[in-house]
């Protein structure tokens, strides 16, 4: 910084100088209330390129991950819905596989069977009804779910595959199906549970009858029983089914819970390091500002004596 000569009154240095720092000084101040008064430590790129482009990239990252908790949150209701249905028609098979133990036993005649018979016929329909009103967003969840579609590795179309994004990047995705597949992949229950699908649409239940024959491990081998005994075992096997779809939701609705633990703690986290980066310490700021504030009082000052410091020439003249 070059020194102030007195006697050279056409450029005053001692001035310039003054002014220079006064400058500088009003600069920094403006920075750091900017900083105060918006709560961002950055409010242009200029101030810190590298940081802007790291807390943009966190920004968007604790964005993406409160989305992905609230579509966890969207699914574990869709998945309470069909929850609720299938436990509502597991008590129904519950009731009508009491009702068939009561019509295989000889003590009743003909008549408390055709009875029991229409109770049955009844409940199927009940069954039908709240597969026809378990929706979400009017999309039926118990009929098999044909109106949710997905793709498998080699981009054919899948049907009856819910897929929901868990997470803030494309690939972090978790599907779901009420369909039951053997060990070989081979379908066989298409996630329909409809009366008809369970096969109690229809029960038989006018005779005892007898039981069928499940020798064979092969399901399509397997002989029904006949009359009240067979009608039993067709309960007993819907209510697996229905039992086996109930366990698949509970452990994808476990499965999301825990999802959702990790990314709650990964938004806190994202979120943190985005705040450490991108707003401002309102303390530091405080501070720095109040020093400023001094500092441009005594710029201000010193430039207003270097302004009357020239006038010392006029003593030469008299």
């Amino acid at each position: 910084m070059a020194s102030g000569d007195f006697t050279r009154i056409n450029s005053n240095i001692a001035a310039m100088n003054s002014l220079n720092s006064l400058r500088n000084i009003n600069t920094k101040l403006g920075v750091h209330q900017m900083r105060l008064a918006t709560g961002k430590r950055i409010n242009e790129a200029a101030e810190d390129p590298a940081g802007l482009t790291i807390a943009t990239k966190f920004r968007y990252r604790s964005s993406g991950l409160g989305v992905a908790l609230d579509n966890i949150g969207d699914a574990k209701n869709l998945l309470a819905v069909a929850e609720g249905g299938l436990a509502k028609i597991n008590d129904i098979l519950i009731v009508m596989r009491d009702k068939t133990l009561q019509a295989a036993s000889d003590a009743l005649g003909s008549a408390e069977r055709d009875a029991i018979k229409a109770q049955l016929d009844s409940y199927a329909k009940q069954i039908d009804n709240i597969v026809d009103e378990t929706k979400w967003n009017n999309n039926q969840l118990l009929d098999g779910m044909a109106t949710f579609k997905s793709y498998d590795d080699l981009g054919a179309e899948v049907t009856g595959v819910m897929t929901f994004q868990t997470g803030a990047d494309s690939n972090e995705i978790t599907t779901f199906t009420l369909k039951e597949f053997d060990a070989t992949g081979a379908e066989l229950f298409d996630g329909k549970h409809d009366s008809t699908s369970l096969g109690v649409d229809s029960l038989d239940v006018s005779i005892h009858g007898t039981p069928g024959d499940y020798s064979d491990p092969d399901p399509l081998n397997h002989t029904p029983g006949t009359g009240a005994t067979g009608a039993l075992e067709t309960l007993d096997a819907a209510i697996a089914k229905v039992s086996k779809s109930l366990s698949s939701i509970g452990a994808l609705s476990a499965r999301l819970t825990f999802k959702e633990e990790t990314l709650s703690v990964a938004r806190v986290n994202t979120e943190a390091a985005f705040n450490r980066i991108m707003n401002a310490d309102m303390a530091s700021e405080q501070l720095e500002a109040t020093k400023l504030q001094i500092l441009q009082q005594t710029a201000t000052a010193m430039l207003a004596q270097a302004n009357m410091a020239p006038q010392s020439v006029l003593s030469l003249f008299r």
